[in-house]
């Protein structure tokens, strides 16, 4: 009888590690798919490969905080990484990826994209010349796609920014003829909808938060096929998606990190499987957004509970 068999094959081996070892291996960033992450990363890919032309296409992705939209564009950067020839010298660069500041002018904007591209800028308040150096930096490492995260932070500009920011991505896409991609909140995706030629031009698509379907269920087949722990997981049981979708508010980050805090716990425990009668320990650590919903609910103060997701 193969032993670990309730894991994946490609992840027995973890759960022979030391404990304080699978801890850490728990807590690193990884790569779990589900379908509408894998929808995106298609999507991107098609932009990628789309030939220039006048109007290119471009896509927003947005939902609320913690859906994994940062997570999803960073994962198709990595896997078209910048390459350097030897030979000529020369860096390429397809996607180039920015994560926007949290008042984006027009100079902080070539500012950041200045610095994707791994070049600095001396020229302070100077725009029209950052304007052209980015231009001509992004032509020489044939840049196919600009990504810009977090575009919903040009709402804490005045309405005046907002317009000049918006009327210079839109220049971007025309004078490049890349596509633009951008993720956010439902917010940015009403502030893009403000400027009727960048509107009509930007496809959309929404990570909604889960429910308890089929996918759903298979998202937490996956994770118990991979968390190291010695014995079997009842994640993908009725009882058990019930109470963490009631936990999380179907919250992609949440129920990842609520997830790994009870693996933790079960390996710290020696318990090594987690069961729905985990999800109302005592000791439990739950996302703080988690624990306002419940003091909500329980009629308790919830002043000193600060939400994050």
């Amino acid at each position: 009888m193969t032993r670990f068999a309730h894991l994946a094959e490609g992840y027995r081996d973890q759960a022979l590690w030391p404990d304080d070892e699978r801890i850490a291996w728990i807590r690193k960033d990884r790569w779990v798919g589900f379908p509408k992450a894998e929808k995106v990363r298609l999507m991107l890919g098609e932009l990628l490969a789309h030939p220039p032309r006048t109007r290119m296409p471009c896509l927003l992705v947005f939902g609320q905080t913690g859906m994994g939209k940062s997570h999803i564009v960073e994962r198709f950067a990595d896997e078209n990484p910048r390459t350097f020839d030897d030979r000529t010298g020369l860096a390429t660069i397809p996607v180039v990826a920015v994560q926007l500041p949290p008042e984006p002018t027009e100079g902080e904007f070539y500012d950041e994209v200045l610095a994707a591209l791994g070049a600095g800028f001396a020229g302070g308040s100077d725009i029209g010349r950052a304007r052209q150096l980015t231009r001509r930096l992004m032509g020489q490492v044939g840049a196919r796609m600009l990504l810009l995260d977090e575009i919903n932070h040009m709402l804490a500009c005045t309405p005046r920014q907002q317009r000049i920011f918006l009327n210079t991505i839109r220049y971007f896409a025309n004078d490049l003829r890349i596509p633009l991609v951008c993720t956010g909140n439902h917010e940015a995706r009403a502030a893009l909808l403000t400027d009727a030629a960048l509107a009509d031009r930007f496809d959309a698509i929404e990570l909604v938060r889960w429910r308890d379907d089929e996918a759903f269920r298979l998202l937490l087949v996956t994770l118990a096929a991979i968390l190291p722990l010695r014995n079997p997981s009842p994640l993908a049981e009725d009882l058990f998606r019930a109470r963490l979708l009631e936990l999380t508010d179907g919250n992609t980050g949440r129920i990842f990190r609520l997830v790994e805090n009870l693996a933790v716990r079960a390996i710290r425990r020696s318990a090594e499987t987690i069961g729905p009668e985990d999800l109302d320990a005592d000791d439990l650590v739950l996302p703080s957004v988690t624990m306002k919903e419940i003091a909500k609910r329980q009629g308790r103060p919830v002043s000193g509970a600060a939400g994050t997701a």
